[in-house]
């Protein structure tokens, strides 16, 4: 160790200590940086295997949660086709239903005139478009919701 004084004018004289560091004595330190250098390996042999654990983890539950979204989407696609196939059904008997009632009304028409009665259905009829428009457009306006993704 080097040690050097200097004269400062405002002070008294102060001692400066110049020195470089004492180089590690090899036999002291050895075991210890080998000790910690392979505790500080085993630990990162320890992280990096949890890390690898993780990433398999994570894998699987991927591949799981991809799998059991396309089961979901596979049953909503065919739930929708029978909502589908029902919903036009419905149309259909109803188209049917009301062919019927227009046909039944014709008839109850015809046999009042032929029996020289008046025939008050014209209202009725008016009543039933107005009736039939109204069901129309709610089964249009539900439709349109279905095929909303």
């Amino acid at each position: 160790m080097a040690e050097q004084t200097t004269t400062d004018p405002t002070s008294s004289a102060a001692l400066v200590s110049v020195s470089s560091p004492n180089p590690p004595k090899k036999e002291n330190t050895n075991p210890i940086d080998s000790k910690l250098l392979m505790e500080l390996n085993e630990s990162r042999a320890e992280l990096l295997n949890r890390i690898w654990n993780l990433k398999q983890d994570l894998q699987s539950w991927r591949g799981k949660l991809d799998t059991q979204v396309q089961v979901y989407r596979e049953e909503l696609s065919g739930l929708k086709k029978t909502l589908n196939l029902e919903v036009e059904q419905l149309r259909e008997e109803f188209k049917d239903l009301k062919t019927t009632l227009n046909q039944q009304q014709d008839d109850v028409s015809a046999s009042l005139k032929s029996l020289g009665l008046q025939d008050d259905s014209k209202d009725s009829k008016e009543q039933m478009v107005v009736t039939e428009e109204r069901v129309e457009a709610r089964l249009t306006d539900e439709n349109a919701k279905e095929a909303e993704p």
